[in-house]
C-alpha cells in the first residue's frame, strides 16, 4: 500500500520534473520513455472510449503518472490525441517504406507495400481514430486538418517516390506518378476500407487483403508496365 503524498511533496515532485538538476535529469517534457508511457496509456483509454468520453484524469490513471507530469508533456486532450495519431502515422510510414524494397521485382515490392498499408489502414486502432476525427470534425476542424496534413510524408508520397525511381529506371511508364500512386492504393483498398470505417465488417481477413492487392497489381501493371 502506497502512502499518499502531501501537497508539499507533490509540489516538490512537479518542480523536479519541470526543472532538471545538474545531475543530468532530463528537462520538462523531454524524457522519451515517460512520453511513450503517457501515449500508451492514452491509446488504451481512447480505444475504450470515444474522444469526448475520455478524460485527462482517465489518461493519468491509465498511464500511471501524476496530473502535473501529464500537463508537462501535453497541453490538453486534443494535443495528446494529435501526438498519438502522429506516432501511429510515423509507424505506418516507416513500415511501408521498409516494404518497398527497390531491389525486389516491382510486383513483389508492390505486393509487400499494398499488404502492409491496407493491413495498417483497416486495423482496429486506425479505424477507431478515423471515426473519432470524423465525429468531432464540425467542432474541431483543426484536429481533422492535423490528422490528414500533419506530416509531409504518407503512404501516397512514399509510393510516389518509389514510382518515380522506377520510371527513371525505365521499368514503368507513367505520366503522372502522383495519380498512379493514389490509383494503386485505392485499388488495393477497394471494398475494404469503407466497410470497416462504417462498421459493416469488424475485421478484414488477411486472405481478402492478399486477393485485393494481387488484383490491384495486375491492373496497375497492365496500365503502366513496360
Amino acid at each position: 500500500m502506497t502512502s499518499k503524498k502531501n501537497p508539499q511533496q507533490e509540489r516538490s515532485l512537479r518542480a523536479q520534473e519541470q526543472h532538471p538538476s545538474a545531475s543530468g535529469r532530463r528537462a520538462a517534457g523531454e524524457d522519451p520513455v515517460k512520453r511513450e508511457q503517457i501515449l500508451e496509456g492514452a491509446k488504451r483509454v481512447f480505444m475504450r472510449s470515444n474522444f469526448d468520453a475520455a478524460s485527462m484524469n482517465d489518461i493519468t490513471r491509465e498511464a500511471g503518472v501524476s496530473k502535473g507530469t501529464l500537463y508537462v508533456y501535453f497541453e490538453n486532450k486534443e494535443d495528446l490525441f494529435e501526438a498519438l495519431i502522429a506516432r501511429e502515422r510515423s509507424r505506418i510510414v516507416m513500415s511501408v517504406k521498409h516494404a518497398l524494397n527497390v531491389h525486389q521485382p516491382i510486383e513483389d515490392a508492390l505486393h509487400d507495400f499494398g499488404v502492409t498499408l491496407v493491413t495498417s489502414i483497416t486495423s482496429d486502432y486506425t479505424i477507431r481514430a478515423m471515426r473519432t476525427v470524423l465525429g468531432v470534425i464540425d467542432r474541431m476542424p483543426r484536429l481533422a486538418q492535423r490528422f490528414f496534413t500533419a506530416t509531409p510524408e504518407n503512404g501516397y508520397t512514399v509510393l510516389k517516390a518509389y514510382l518515380d525511381q522506377q520510371v527513371a529506371a525505365g521499368t514503368l511508364s507513367i505520366d503522372d506518378t502522383e495519380i498512379a500512386a493514389k490509383q494503386f492504393i485505392e485499388l488495393s483498398m477497394a471494398g475494404l476500407f469503407k466497410t470497416r470505417l462504417f462498421g459493416i465488417c469488424d475485421t478484414v481477413p488477411p486472405e481478402q487483403i492478399e486477393k485485393n492487392v494481387a488484383s490491384a497489381i495486375r491492373v496497375f501493371m497492365a496500365a503502366y508496365g513496360c
